[in-house]
């Protein structure tokens, strides 16, 4: 949805608008925008249309709200969500936007502890410290915000603030499958009621489309960092895949084939991200880095490495899969759906072994050289995982580093002195 640009005055009067502490507000995207140009810009060689998406993260607050608040002002509805097992394709289908609210900032973090316990995830602490501290210009803009139970810190968080919840099993038998597709089925029937509009065939099969377009133009992009020299650096893939559950959906795929196109003719003509060359390929593996989150990746390329997968919700397990375009009732479409989401490889299941083949299919396809667990601190159920992947590598030949830390900035000295003596350790195997 195209809206003329909005300058200064008209953004600070929509937030005010919007309910927007605007002394606290301007705080935190100084905050981001310093954070952001650290962490990125740095980088010698980017491609020219990287820009678009350093935009999308700039416009996070500004111009992307605008779109969301013109759509509800129109009579749109929208909703907030915290998770990728929250399916777009039924939402858009049923004429509801999905916004995803979670927040990378340690910015505001301590603004939820009025409210939420200080050892528990820094993504809800990060989320509805925004919400609590006044900052987060969503919060007004949602018809209501759905859940889900990956987590007990987010689980008990959505009981305190009265959201709904989808249930996400935690195994996945044939019994597991027909829970979640129920749920599936419910929030269906829920978005329905919202929009007062029937998910119809035709409206599901062009929403299914366009979040498969959405998600194929990811993995055509991620694809080519396959390469000996990949065009497109790790941190930089990362920024894209934050940008896609932010955006506009049809302005990202507009945007998304356009630096698909720019990678691919820097590939031929063996353009690098990488000007130095070399680095050890590192695979990431571990929790979601949302928007304003990119601590791992920084400290680890800027130490001479190079992230060339990403096995988390804003990598690879946001688009791996995709729905079937060529079914032809809503009933199958809806199940195709449902099916799609639970082959989601989460750390809330148990077993896991379908991630543990995944990583091993991805260290071999991205030939990677060393696997760095990045967990968010408390994230206890990818952090225990992590011993169950260790072993799998190790039984590859793979070496592995697991970094346990939050969206603060206080320990990237430290951090750094570890992902570069374990650099050093693997680059020596390598050589």
């Amino acid at each position: 949805m195209a809206l003329p640009r909005l300058d200064e005055p008209q953004l600070r009067q929509m937030w005010t608008e919007l309910g927007v502490d605007l002394d606290l507000h301007d705080r935190l995207l100084a905050a981001s925008h310093r954070s952001h140009a650290r962490t990125h810009d740095w980088q010698g060689g980017r491609p020219d249309t990287i820009r678009l998406f350093d935009e999308a993260a700039f416009d996070s607050h500004g111009q992307r709200v605008a779109e969301i608040l013109e759509h509800r002002r129109a009579g749109g509805k929208s909703i907030g969500t915290f998770c990728i097992y929250v399916p777009d394709e039924i939402a858009l289908a049923a004429g509801v936007l999905p916004i995803p609210l979670c927040g990378g900032s340690g910015w505001s973090v301590d603004y939820a502890d009025k409210m939420l316990p200080r050892d528990i995830c820094p993504l809800v602490r990060s989320t509805f410290g925004m919400a609590l501290s006044k900052t987060c210009p969503y919060k007004t803009l949602k018809d209501f915000a759905v859940g889900e139970t990956t987590c007990d810190a987010k689980k008990k968080t959505w009981d305190l603030f009265g959201f709904r919840v989808m249930e996400v099993p935690q195994k996945k038998q044939d019994v597991d499958r027909e829970l979640w597709l129920e749920e599936v089925r419910g929030f269906r029937e829920q978005l329905e009621e919202l929009s007062g509009q029937r998910v119809t065939k035709e409206r599901l099969r062009d929403s299914i489309k366009l979040v498969n377009r959405r998600r194929n133009l990811l993995r055509e992009v991620n694809e080519l960092r396959k390469l000996d020299e990949p065009p497109i650096s790790g941190i930089d893939a990362l920024l894209v895949s934050q940008a896609a559950l932010s955006m506009d959906l049809e302005r990202f795929n507009s945007c998304g084939q356009a630096l698909l196109d720019e990678l691919k003719k820097r590939a031929g003509m063996g353009v690098s991200a990488y000007p130095d060359n070399g680095g050890t390929r590192v695979l990431l593996a571990g929790s979601p880095s949302p928007m304003g989150h990119a601590k791992i990746h920084y400290v680890t390329e800027s130490s001479g490495m190079r992230i060339v997968a990403d096995e988390s919700c804003t990598g690879i397990r946001y688009y791996r899969d995709t729905v079937p375009e060529d079914l032809e009732t809503v009933g199958e479409m809806i199940s195709a759906v449902a099916d799609r989401y639970f082959r989601i490889d989460c750390a809330c299941f148990s077993p896991n072994s379908e991630r543990l083949e995944n990583l091993k299919a991805l260290v071999s396809d991205f030939r990677a050289g060393a696997v760095i667990h990045n967990i968010l601190q408390y994230c206890h159920g990818y952090d225990i995982e992590a011993n169950a992947l260790d072993k799998t590598l190790r039984e590859m030949g793979i070496p592995s580093l697991k970094i346990v830390s939050d969206y603060s900035e206080e320990d990237e000295a430290q951090l750094r002195v570890r992902i570069e003596a374990f650099g050093e350790v693997v680059g020596q195997g390598t050589s």
